[in-house]
């Protein structure tokens, strides 16, 4: 990656990390009125969604934009590469009779 593409990956890191922090912060309670208004709260889902779409790109992943999010140590593999030589043929062989 070039130094310019570190530095926008930096700056898409901490507006993330700020348009979460205000959303964290503005949390209110079911019933209350939100301090913030509803275009206000589009725009910075507006805004989230561009950062992750630019994230995957600078990453070569456009197809996977959560490959870099943290996973659980129990957490099944999204792809399984399964071996040729492991595949066994099911069927049965013409001169193998079934055991009674």
């Amino acid at each position: 990656m070039s130094d310019q593409q570190v530095t926008e990956q930096e700056i898409l890191t901490t507006m993330k990390r700020i348009l979460t922090d205000i959303a964290k912060e503005t949390f209110t309670r079911p019933g209350l009125r939100h301090p913030l208004c509803d275009t206000t709260i589009n725009n910075m889902r507006e805004c989230l969604k561009l950062i992750s779409v630019r994230e995957a790109e600078l990453s070569g992943h456009p197809s996977d934009v959560s490959a870099s999010r943290p996973r659980y140590i129990d957490e099944a593999p999204k792809n399984v590469v399964v071996s040729m030589a492991d595949i066994k043929s099911t069927k049965p062989e013409a001169n193998d009779t079934p055991k009674k």
